[in-house]
């Protein structure tokens, strides 16, 4: 793995550690300007809108566990399951595009409840 998909692995690590919990202000500097969203749910939104109608208002994730990372080319991919704090849990795939060292766009893909 070269250095520079090394250090995208640890961006993506530190974007769902702060996920959970709950900083978006770490967030912020790890995406570009002209970032967008998308997931069956909202389409190419926005950087603003993605923190307005993705980010949590209240604790609601109790730990995200990355079960595959797979760098490839300017994205990353990653599988995980994600923990409620209701006890309930799900898994999902992403796919992160990186321009340079930043987050240029994220797609997910939801998966089904576990």
């Amino acid at each position: 793995m070269s250095t520079l998909d090394t250090a995208r692995c640890d961006t993506v690590r530190r974007l769902y550690a702060a996920y959970v919990a709950q900083h978006p202000d770490v967030v912020r500097p790890m995406l570009t300007s002209d970032f967008t969203f998308s997931s069956p749910r909202d389409d190419h939104i926005d950087r603003d809108q993605y923190f307005k109608h993705c980010w949590p208002k209240e604790k609601i994730f109790r730990a995200i566990h990355i079960e595959h990372l797979v760098p490839d080319r300017d994205e990353v991919i990653v599988g995980y399951r994600a923990e409620k704090i209701d006890g309930s849990s799900f898994r999902n795939v992403e796919m992160i595009r990186f321009t340079g060292d930043r987050i240029a766009e994220v797609n997910v893909y939801f998966g089904r409840n576990v």
